[in-house]
């Protein structure tokens, strides 16, 4: 009877794979339609509309050097919801830093917050450009290449991001906020996510156990090594940007470095899932065309493929981390500061720290992935 079940599990796509679809479509409307449980935070006599800068007045802006502060007063036109035409006066406050800061001009859309008393507005301003259009656009012609380059496919691996991004939204951060345990909790929803995506777009046969089992293997050990060194390391979760803002907002219960150990093996998840993926598909070729191919010499050549698959998909992390500190690593070289001293900060060893152990996962998704594909694609022959 097992032996049965397994094999119908293991049978390439089909029926199968098409309800597992429509089931991960119904997971998608659900976590649509559940509330975050932040929603009381939004204040009630509030909107956000779409507004046009017809006028700006800079008479109380000051230059210091290459920042600006003080209020840009806005005169601008409201281009949506129950006051569309009306125009009203807005502020816009400068604190003198350049990545928080947005100076508007004439023609600019802005995204408006009112403050409503009745059929009032009482106050306004002028929160950013409004670039909500341009996100739009930008996604619909992702989506659309998607489709159109993988067909039906291609539709899977959209409605597997847009899961993936709902289950970020709606179960990880709200729990995060909830003081869930960020290091089970995100645990937790790896597994699910590395499971939906692998089995949504590889296919509920042999080829997505094995990738789901290498990608969970080598998740688990990235989990265990963010733990084990991040004592050694004497790394604070603050040292990530906005983390200890959340401390000032209601949320002092909050242990910002779990929620950093979190973030370094849900960061590498997709790395490694892939990697995963890529050599479960290699061993699945390979049974194809000599399907008496012994355990043994399966290991062997699973292996082969993983070794040259390893050194890019490392400095794939290295770069795609190192990207985001490129200006910061630029004024520790400009300030003249010593390598010794740079390795040392706390900035820099946090995303050593990070790196180095979303790496561990990567290197070890290979023999993990290896071992339980040579294992399962050979002794399965008997069931």
């Amino acid at each position: 009877m097992l032996g049965k079940s397994i094999n119908w599990f293991f049978q390439g796509s089909g029926k199968k794979d098409h309800l597992f679809t429509f089931f991960v479509l119904f997971l998608v409307t659900l976590l649509i339609m559940i509330p975050t449980g932040f929603e009381d935070r939004i204040q009630s006599n509030s909107e956000h509309v779409l507004g046009e800068v017809v006028k700006v007045d800079n008479s109380d802006v000051q230059q210091f050097g290459i920042v600006k502060s003080g209020t840009q007063v806005l005169e601008i036109r409201i281009l949506e919801g129950r006051f569309e035409g009306k125009e009203i006066s807005a502020t816009n406050n400068l604190i003198g830093k350049m990545e928080l800061d947005k100076i508007f001009t004439p023609g600019d859309k802005a995204l408006m917050d009112l403050s409503i008393e009745g059929n009032r507005i009482i106050f306004a301003n002028a929160s950013d450009h409004y670039r909500l259009n341009v996100e739009i656009i930008l996604i619909s012609l992702f989506a659309l290449l998607l489709i159109l380059l993988g067909g039906f496919t291609g539709f899977k691996a959209l409605l597997s991001f847009v899961f993936t991004a709902l289950m970020i939204w709606k179960i990880l951060l709200p729990q995060f906020l909830m003081g869930t345990d960020p290091i089970y909790l995100s645990l937790a929803v790896v597994t699910v996510l590395i499971g939906v995506i692998i089995f949504l777009v590889g296919g509920l046969n042999r080829k997505g156990f094995v990738a789901f089992l290498g990608s969970f293997m080598g998740l688990l050990l990235t989990c265990i090594l963010s733990i084990s060194f991040a004592g050694p390391f004497n790394i604070h979760g603050a040292v990530k940007p906005f983390a200890e803002t959340l401390l000032y907002s209601g949320f002092a219960h909050l242990d910002l470095t779990r929620i950093f150990l979190a973030g370094i093996f849900v960061a590498s998840s997709g790395a490694v899932m892939d990697l995963a993926m890529d050599i479960s598909s290699a061993i699945h070729e390979i049974v194809e065309h000599h399907p008496q191919i012994s355990t043994i010499n399966l290991f062997k050549s699973a292996l082969t493929i993983g070794k040259t698959v390893i050194g890019t998909m490392t400095t794939t992390l290295l770069l795609a981390y190192s990207a985001s500190y490129l200006t910061m690593l630029m004024v520790f070289m400009g300030q003249g500061i010593p390598m010794v001293n740079i390795l040392n900060m706390n900035y820099v060893a946090a995303e050593m720290l990070h790196t180095i152990v979303g790496s561990f996962g990567l290197v070890t998704v290979a023999p993990f992935t290896a071992l339980v594909g040579s294992v399962l694609y050979t002794r399965s022959r008997s069931l």
